[in-house]
């Protein structure tokens, strides 16, 4: 008897459990859209200025080995921003495992191949996630007065993230591919949000780098 009441306690716990972390994730995810909803924009000409375009590291190969096209279009974005004079200075951050998977130097190549100066580009190579980004660009790069970019379903939690630092952000975003990848990705920010609130509410946490400050060429 006992052991049967003991196992009903534990079955109704786990439901409730469940219960609970499936509306934490839909209420979080609703908090992060809707709160930043406004400072998203689709077209970089209806963009307001801002000195610095943070753009946020993807890998610029599918594991296939033919281009990405996130970030293609994130690396178009970014050089129509320049060209509209939205920004005067380019900040590629992201994550520099090794020597064969480099974010920011990938970038840095495909954005001079698109015409844009050398010394418009710092680059940041612990941008290991989103929100080492986003304090980074902040507390190492002296930087609170950006652009991000983007494609839109990562752009609310890069957002949310600015705005709890209390930056002046906004997103530009890049055009998504229509395929099964745009699917995926998404999934995973439906599930990546709720842990960005958790990061900035309950567990405090640092980015894994931080180190000196340093200065961005014109700035």
């Amino acid at each position: 008897m006992f052991l049967r009441k003991s196992i009903q306690i534990l079955k109704r716990f786990i439901l409730y459990l469940f219960l609970f972390i499936i509306f934490f994730i839909l209420v979080t995810n609703v908090w992060v859209i809707l709160s930043t909803q406004s400072q998203v924009y689709k077209k970089a000409d209806d963009a307001p200025y801002r000195p610095v375009a943070l753009v946020l590291g993807t890998s610029n190969k599918l594991v296939d080995g033919s281009p990405n096209p996130f970030f293609q279009n994130r690396m178009e974005t970014t050089k129509e921003l320049i060209d509209l004079k939205k920004s005067k200075h380019i900040l590629v951050s992201g994550d520099n495992r090794s020597k064969h998977y480099n974010e920011p130097s990938a970038m840095r190549t495909a954005l001079i191949q698109r015409g844009i100066r050398k010394e418009s580009i710092t680059l940041d190579f612990a941008g290991l996630r989103t929100f080492d980004s986003i304090v980074r660009c902040k507390e190492v790069f002296n930087q609170d007065s950006i652009i991000i970019v983007t494609q839109s379903f990562h752009a609310y939690r890069a957002l949310f993230i600015s705005n709890h630092y209390g930056m002046k952000a906004i997103a530009i975003v890049a055009d998504e591919p229509g395929t099964w990848k745009t699917i995926k990705v998404t999934v995973r920010e439906f599930l990546a949000r709720p842990l960005a609130v958790l990061d900035l509410y309950v567990l405090n946490t640092e980015p894994k780098f931080l180190g000196k400050k340093e200065k961005l060429n014109g700035l």
